[in-house]
């Protein structure tokens, strides 16, 4: 089961992004959640599902200030 998501949370995902960035910001909620990547700004959809196999953290609310 996926824990509660809002829009602006940071997220680190289990496997690093091709550009080596573990953090992404979430940008859209629904069936499907929108990723954005705080590395290079590449945005991907995943379902629920399967983020809530790759979801390792949610970031505290003093992480995400330091890295916007």
């Amino acid at each position: 089961m996926l824990p509660p998501l809002e829009l602006g949370d940071v997220v680190r995902l289990r496997k690093p992004h091709p550009c080596g960035g573990y953090e992404w910001k979430v940008v859209r909620l629904g069936a499907d959640i929108g990723l954005e990547c705080l590395t290079c700004a590449r945005r991907i959809l995943l379902p629920r599902r399967i983020l809530a196999r790759r979801l390792k953290a949610i970031l505290p609310e003093s992480d995400d200030k330091l890295l916007t």
